[in-house]
């Protein structure tokens, strides 16, 4: 029991959330980048030649640059299995969005520097915040010319109604942007241009006070100094519980098209998001840490594989471990199935899995019987 236990703790399970545009399909692949999961990043822009984002693996998303459904990914990251569900920013395909928020335990919110809080986001965090879902934040496009951050931070809190502690802090905008200064480490992470497509160069800053610092921010480091010393007293200072009860969101600044602030995000966010939460079913709380499987429903997904007409039963695993060729109980009908090829993926590419914990997202083949909602013990 303890190393499941164990193997849980390491375990991650969120989903992307954010207006259309704002950079969410270009940031999933570059946290499929770094997680080693693809070698060289296609991005949504990508209509004028072969390469397309992993997530938008549908005929319709190649065609139209957009998530039309939720893409399961799953990715190794700093000692941790990530399961990410990259959610449709669209309206038009609301519903899989909504039921894709039960099946998570943290969010991360893709807001566009630019644009700042957006009216789909709004609808997202209220659904987010009737779970107290923990909410990690990123401001996208600092590599163009944005809105001032503290003023989107302010409208982050106002319109949101959530607090913002931001983590680090952009270093100039559009032309001018540096990179971004850590507030809690006091390390300067330089931002180089033409490295979006691959896992960019690490280079930091140790201090503020450095030659360094001064050399890289040339007749702007006064200016910036001052912000930080303005931004460290006026905002919230990052509070692990107060993020994990949903009511305080830390905040990371960076360009997703850029590659850059995606690999500190990234970092914070298998540090602090939570290990897979327990679920209300009808009779009881379930706890992840049960030995005893359990799983329910939360999408059905027709035409996956361009070879069959099939149809994808999509299940979060509650608790307990799924083992290939175990019996569970279908409890809407009441009858014992044997499950021996359930699946996992990587957007459209899928393979069999022989075990999967609590946390996990599999997909069963469904001929008829399974309906969004369905629940499955052991």
């Amino acid at each position: 029991m303890n190393s499941y236990l164990e193997e849980l703790a390491h375990r991650r399970t969120f989903a992307i959330i954010s207006h259309p545009d704002a950079g969410k399909t270009t940031i999933t692949e570059k946290m499929l980048l770094f997680g080693n999961a693809i070698q060289i990043a296609g991005t949504v822009k990508g209509k004028k030649s072969d390469r397309h984002a992993t997530s938008d693996w549908m005929a319709m998303e190649k065609e139209r640059g957009i998530s039309v459904t939720s893409s399961v990914m799953q990715f190794p990251y700093g000692g941790c299995t990530v399961n990410l569900l990259d959610t449709p920013g669209h309206g038009d395909f609301s519903e899989d969005t909504y039921r894709t928020l039960t099946a998570v335990d943290s969010v991360l919110m893709v807001i566009d520097g630019a644009k700042g809080v957006e009216e789909r986001t709004i609808k997202l965090m209220d659904v987010c915040r009737l779970r107290s879902t923990p909410i990690l934040s990123f401001i996208n496009k600092m590599d163009r010319d944005i809105r001032d951050p503290v003023e989107v931070l302010d409208e982050v809190e106002a319109v949101l109604k959530i607090a913002a502690a931001p983590i680090n802090w952009p270093l100039g905008m559009g032309k001018t942007f540096k990179g971004t200064y850590d507030l809690y480490s006091d390390t300067i992470h330089v931002y180089h241009q033409g490295q979006g497509d691959r896992v960019p160069d690490d280079t930091r800053i140790q201090g503020l006070d450095s030659e360094a610092a001064r050399e890289l921010l040339g007749f702007d480091y006064d200016n910036i100094c001052d912000e930080i010393e303005l931004v460290r007293g006026a905002t919230n200072e990052f509070d692990l519980e107060a993020y994990l009860a949903g009511e305080l969101t830390p905040v990371f600044f960076g360009t997703a098209l850029g590659n850059f602030g995606v690999r500190e995000m990234l970092d914070g966010f298998v540090k602090w998001a939570p290990a897979p939460v327990g679920r209300e079913a009808e009779q009881r709380f379930v706890e992840a840490g049960e030995a005893h499987f359990s799983g329910f429903v939360f999408k059905i997904q027709a035409n996956m594989d361009p070879k069959h007409r099939d149809r994808i039963a999509f299940m979060r695993i509650c608790s307990g471990e799924y083992q290939r060729g175990m019996k569970m109980r279908h409890i809407r009908i009441g009858k014992d199935v044997r499950i021996a090829d359930a699946l996992t993926f990587l957007a459209g590419e899928r393979e069999n899995v022989e075990e999967a914990y609590a946390g996990a997202i599999i997909g069963i083949h469904n001929h008829g019987t399974v309906r969004i909602g369905d629940t499955f013990t052991q």
